[in-house]
């Protein structure tokens, strides 16, 4: 049965799932998260590479980049001009430093040129409430997070952060066909792993068994209802996804100074 472990940013959980049986029983559903850590925390005490073995990569939820109402800007080239006229002035808002969301942000200033500000909430809810009313004025937010404030007419959607455009909000670009640019193409990943030492052929049964899942009608439909991007793909894929995720976004964190305390 599912058993939540939250807390550090998912790496209470993945030491937990690390030191588990590795006879598969215990299976870590893992996210993004797990290649921040080394990077934001100190004494990280798992390892993405040498504790686990991958099974597949599942589904990817692409961030939305919004902005309160009120601001003047109603593209992404327009939020930048906005943003290089008023340096400095601009404020987005995260779900916490080191966040994903937060990363984001940082590496949308950078790629853009411009001078803003990060605010960190204690979670992506009140984030939410201060951009809303203005306290803030843009930030990321994962895609079926945002969708329903975007549609209440809460927040403007500019740009999506996946390859193409989601039938959630069809009018919004992408933030390559907003910007040209492939570096800002990111989500909220997640994943399947297991213990390091599980056999080869519980291994290969839970792959088949994913790729199986992954393939079902009812689930794809509602995986794709809430706007994630459906993944699959071999254990190999998944090592080779999270290497280079890992790389990027540990330049990222440290371009930013981002660190969690």
């Amino acid at each position: 049965m599912p058993d939540n472990k939250p807390g550090a940013g998912g790496n209470i959980a993945a030491t937990e799932a690390k030191r588990s049986a590795p006879d598969g029983y215990t299976i870590f559903y893992s996210t993004s998260a797990i290649v921040l850590a080394p990077s934001l925390y100190q004494n990280v005490q798992f390892d993405a590479f040498n504790d686990f073995v991958p099974i597949s990569l599942t589904a990817n939820i692409p961030l939305v980049l919004v902005t309160t109402p009120n601001l003047p800007v109603n593209n992404v080239k327009e939020l930048v001009s906005y943003a290089k006229a008023n340096p400095g002035k601009l404020n987005y808002a995260s779900s916490g430093s080191g966040a994903l969301l937060h990363l984001g942000g940082a590496l949308f200033a950078k790629e853009m040129g411009i001078q803003v500000t990060h605010v960190a909430y204690k979670g992506s809810a009140p984030a939410i409430t201060d951009l809303i009313s203005g306290s803030t004025q843009f930030m990321f937010l994962p895609l079926n997070e945002a969708s329903p404030h975007i549609k209440a007419g809460k927040l403007k959607a500019l740009a999506l952060t996946s390859n193409k455009r989601s039938p959630l909000l069809a009018d919004v670009p992408t933030i390559k066909e907003a910007t040209g640019l492939d570096s800002l193409v990111m989500g909220a990943w997640q994943g399947i792993l297991v213990p390091k030492g599980t056999p080869d052929a519980i291994v290969t049964r839970l792959r088949e068994a994913t790729e199986h899942t992954l393939q079902d009608k009812a689930v794809r439909t509602k995986l794709q209802d809430q706007g994630s991007e459906i993944l699959g793909g071999t254990p190999l894929q998944y090592t080779q996804y999270m290497k280079t995720e890992s790389i990027r976004w540990a330049r990222v964190i440290k371009e930013s100074g981002a660190k969690v305390e």
